[in-house]
C-alpha cells in the first residue's frame, strides 16, 4: 500500500518548471472572481462570500476553508497552491520582509505530533514550494478583522527559505493573458504593487481599530452608517508622529473627515470642534448650517477606554495647522 506521506512528494516531484495551461485558466478565473468581490465589498471581503468559491468549467471551486493557510483545490492540474491565508489571529508571525518590499509567509507547522498532522503540513508545504519553483500567480488573503479579509492578487513567491521555513511574497500587476507563466511585472513594478498592498492593509487595520474604539459612530455627529464612516488620522501617517495607533485617529463620517482634512473643521486639544471663520459667516443650504456650522463649539464623543482617546499633543499640533490655514 502506498504511504499517505508519498502524495505531497509526488506532487512536488511533478513540478518541472512549466505551468499547465488549464491550471493557469483556473488561476485567472479565481483572480477575476476575487477582484470582483473586492470591488463589491470595497476591498474588505467577508469570509462568508469567499467560502462560496468560484465557477470554473461548470464546477464550483473552493478558495479554501480559511482554517488552513495554504490551499490547493482538487480541480488544480498543477502541484502549486492557489491561495494563501493569514488569519487575523494567526499563530504565525507573518508580516513585512526586512527590506519592506515583500510579505513574509511561514511554512505550515504540523501543530500536533501525529501522523495525520505531519502529512497535512507536508502536503501544504509541498504546494507552497511548488508555487515557488513554477513561479505561478497566487491569491493572498490577509485578515485584518475577524471574518474580514483583504485579497492581494496576484502575488508570487520570489524567495523560498527552507532553513527559516518561510517564503517571501511580492505583489504584481494583474496577469494579462491566460497563457502567461513566470514572474509578472518587473522588479520596480512589483515593489510598487507590494507597497500599495501594504498601504491598503494598514488603512483597513487602522479603520477597524479606530471605529471599534468609537463604537462605530462619528465622533462629531454620531452617524452610525458604517459605509460612510472613516478613520481620520490626526497626524498624517507620512509624518514621523503619524503612528497607526488608535490615539492618532478619530472616527468621522465622510463629510466631517473631508472637512477635517481640508482644515475647514478643527478639533482642539480639549476635543472642542471649531469651524473655519469664513464658513461661519456664509449663508448656504442645510448641509452647511446643520452639518458644519451647527457643531461649532461642541465637544466630540470620546472612546470609553482612556487609552484609546486622542493624544492631546497630536491634537494640538493638528489644531495649530487648522488655525494657520483658516
Amino acid at each position: 500500500m502506498r504511504s499517505r506521506l508519498a502524495e505531497p512528494r509526488r506532487i512536488a516531484d511533478a513540478a518541472h518548471g512549466m505551468a499547465d495551461e488549464r491550471d493557469m485558466d483556473l488561476r485567472r478565473a479565481a483572480m477575476d472572481h476575487v477582484r470582483s468581490l473586492a470591488r463589491t465589498f470595497d476591498d474588505l471581503v467577508p469570509v462568508e462570500a469567499l467560502r462560496q468559491g468560484f465557477d470554473f468549467d461548470a464546477r464550483r471551486v473552493s478558495l479554501g476553508s480559511f482554517y488552513s493557510g495554504i490551499f490547493r483545490p482538487r480541480e488544480a492540474r498543477g502541484p502549486a497552491a492557489l491561495t494563501l491565508v493569514t488569519a487575523p489571529s494567526s499563530p504565525y508571525a507573518d508580516g513585512i520582509g526586512p527590506e519592506g518590499d515583500s510579505f513574509v509567509y511561514h511554512y505550515r507547522s504540523p501543530g500536533r505530533d501525529t501522523y495525520e498532522a505531519r502529512a497535512a503540513a507536508e502536503r501544504d508545504n509541498a504546494a507552497l514550494r511548488a508555487a515557488a519553483r513554477l513561479v505561478v500567480p497566487l491569491i493572498y488573503f490577509h485578515g485584518v478583522a475577524p471574518g474580514q479579509y483583504v485579497p492581494i492578487a496576484p502575488v508570487f513567491v520570489t524567495r523560498d527559505d527552507p532553513d527559516q521555513r518561510v517564503v517571501h511574497l511580492e505583489a504584481a500587476l494583474p496577469i494579462k493573458d491566460v497563457g502567461d507563466v513566470g514572474l509578472q511585472s518587473d522588479e520596480v513594478v512589483r515593489r510598487y504593487a507590494t507597497r500599495e498592498a501594504r498601504v491598503r492593509l494598514h488603512q483597513h487595520r487602522f479603520r477597524h481599530l479606530v471605529l471599534g474604539a468609537y463604537q462605530g459612530r462619528c465622533a462629531v455627529c454620531a452617524l452610525r452608517e458604517t459605509s460612510l464612516l472613516q478613520a481620520a488620522h490626526i497626524i498624517e501617517d507620512r509624518d514621523p508622529a503619524g503612528a497607526a495607533a488608535v490615539v492618532n485617529g478619530i472616527a468621522l463620517c465622510a463629510i466631517h473627515h473631508l472637512a477635517y482634512d481640508r482644515n475647514v473643521m478643527g478639533i482642539d486639544p480639549d476635543g472642542v470642534v471649531h469651524i473655519a471663520a469664513r464658513l461661519l459667516e456664509e449663508v448656504d443650504g442645510p448641509m452647511l448650517r446643520t452639518g458644519l456650522q451647527g457643531f461649532h463649539g461642541q465637544t466630540i464623543s470620546l472612546p470609553r477606554r482612556r487609552a484609546d482617546r486622542p493624544d492631546p499633543h497630536r491634537l494640538e499640533i493638528r489644531f495649530d495647522a487648522f488655525r494657520e490655514a483658516s
